[in-house]
């Protein structure tokens, strides 16, 4: 019997990209089996003291915050994403812009803007209390410093994590469903609430899993509140007490969870397309609403715009000028270099890993290519803490064994080589952030169809050659964005940048923390001010997508 073989559908990928593709999945591994051997060999004392302390304190108070976030980024964010896309109201298509610009503020620059503007010595509370002439004791006002501030400093940057893909889902929905609902005697609520939203269910999870994790990562807002959560007992237990096996356990804790979040981050966007499962696609007609209901939909959408960033960034801006920074000193100059050098140098680290991954899985999607970009994807669901806590671990034994050993055999110090040096911070910073630029060259990735790969090929064209000849120009805004995304994340990331930066190597997170840890605000709003406009960049361009689509 004759055999047909049959032609193989990806081309093997070049031996350098499988070496390539090794050792960054073993990068991106290395701080979490670091972890987990650095808590596993803590000894049961210190995770049996840690019980008694401080551990249920900290589980008990991360998860009331990631239950508080959840509920909040999910009903403002499809509450407003429904109300823009399948509405008529005055102001809608400058609202459906405004509600993503809050993605370009750092939770924790939200958190100066208003301790500034809420505290007890703040502008409010100061105004009432010369209008009514009450004393500090003679009203009641909610503490800004709080579990329940964290929590809506947080909710008001991470709900357009859900707006955005809410809003996917709602523009790909046919209307047949919906109208069918409406001619079986539903009103509109009732129909958005039992066709609506379940079909669009996976994208508002992912969302709302995004914003649980960027929740859990968090640090400098609850630490600028006093909020004990797992990030900061990671921070206090290597920092200020010194015990390296507490922060290694609690790191493992936060560590697990992160990565089932992750799972389940993943899972629900694989099944996200079923929220376009109508063969028979009809546009949604906007609904027009009249009376006392488009004055409410504004309402509802400009809320989370004017306290999310109208009522913020105008505070910073009259802290900026009131304070006795100035930006253009050599001082400042240097934490801006700083910043840039970091974030520059990390964001084309990270694009070239996420084109290398990216690459090899269009040319041979194997197991080696899927499960090195399955670990490479982990990094983002991972604190920044408890990533610096695991390439800190390793590298600070690596550096002293090193240098016990230089001293023993040639009476030579090395010092420490690679911890605290601007490498081993870059690398923490690819970790972190290597799933954001995947995501963003592989979205890319659609517009190259494979008979060009073919067609390049058979004009004698490399693996590499293709890459650069027909990948790259077809790709450029999608690297572009990658770039932006990473370099502005760099720009924002405070706890990795705490633990692992240089010696005297501030930056300017680093600097607005500090300074709003001494209770300085106005000279804290300068270099958060410099980080939200830089913020603004990748929040233009997806402003840009979204107006196109």
């Amino acid at each position: 019997m004759l055999k047909l073989n049959r032609p193989r559908q990806t081309i093997t990928g070049p031996k350098s990209l499988r070496r390539a593709a090794v050792v960054l999945a073993t990068v991106c591994l290395l701080p979490m089996i670091a972890v987990a051997l650095a808590a596993l060999t803590g000894g049961s004392e210190t995770l049996e003291h840690l019980a008694d302390t401080v551990l249920e304190r900290y589980t008990a108070t991360t998860a009331l915050l990631v239950l508080m976030v959840s509920i909040g980024t999910l009903m403002i964010g499809t509450g407003a994403a429904w109300l823009v896309t399948m509405t008529e109201f005055p102001g809608r298509k400058l609202l459906e812009i405004a509600l993503v610009i809050p993605l370009a503020f750092p939770a924790y620059v939200l958190a100066y803007a208003y301790t500034h503007l809420l505290d007890h010595p703040g502008i409010v509370q100061s105004t009432l209390r010369d209008v009514t002439g009450w004393g500090a004791r003679d009203y009641w006002f909610p503490e800004i410093r709080s579990l329940g501030g964290a929590a809506v400093m947080l909710i008001l940057v991470l709900y357009p994590y859900v707006y955005l893909l809410a809003r996917a889902a709602f523009l790909q929905q046919s209307a047949t469903s919906f109208l069918a609902a409406r001619a079986l005697g539903k009103k509109p609520w009732q129909a958005f609430l039992r066709v609506s939203i379940p079909m669009a269910r996976p994208a508002i999870a992912s969302g709302v899993l995004l914003a649980v994790m960027e929740t859990i990562a968090d640090f400098g807002t609850v630490a600028y509140f006093g909020v004990q959560t797992f990030a900061t007992g990671i921070y206090t237990s290597w920092f200020s007490l010194g015990d390296r096996a507490g922060a290694a356990q609690l790191a493992l804790g936060i560590l697990m969870v992160a990565l089932v979040l992750a799972v389940l981050e993943r899972s629900s966007r694989g099944r996200a397309k079923y929220h376009d499962s109508s063969k028979r696609q009809e546009p949604m007609a906007a609904i027009e609403l009249e009376g006392w209901a488009k004055w409410g939909a504004m309402a509802l959408c400009a809320i989370p715009v004017i306290f999310g960033w109208v009522v913020p960034g105008a505070a910073l801006l009259i802290m900026g000028f009131g304070s006795e920074q100035n930006l253009f000193s050599p001082r400042y100059v240097s934490f801006a270099l700083n910043s840039i050098t970091l974030a520059m140098i990390a964001a084309l680290v990270t694009l070239a890993a996420a084109v290398t991954l990216g690459y090899l899985q269009r040319l041979d999607d194997g197991l080696l290519s899927r499960l090195s970009t399955s670990i490479a994807r982990l990094g983002y669901a991972v604190p920044g803490g408890v990533i610096a806590v695991g390439l800190m671990v390793p590298f600070a034994n690596f550096d002293n064994a090193l240098d016990a050993w230089m001293r023993a055999t040639f009476d030579i110090s090395t010092g420490l080589l690679i911890t605290g040096s601007i490498w081993l911070l870059i690398a923490a910073y690819m970790i972190r952030f290597l799933a954001a630029a995947l995501g963003a060259y592989e979205g890319g990735q659609v517009a190259v169809n494979a008979n060009m790969d073919m067609a390049s090929r058979a004009l004698g064209q490399t693996a590499f050659g293709t890459l650069r000849r027909v990948h790259f120009p077809i790709l450029r805004p999608s690297l572009l964005t990658a770039l932006l995304i990473v370099f502005v994340d760099v720009m924002k990331e405070l706890p990795a940048t705490l633990i692992l930066r240089p010696f005297n190597y501030d930056t300017l997170a680093v600097q607005a923390y500090r300074l709003a840890s001494d209770e300085r605000l106005e000279g804290a709003a300068v270099p958060s001010l410099v980080i939200v406009a830089i913020g603004l960049l990748p929040v233009i361009l997806i402003c840009r997508q979204v107006r196109r689509k």
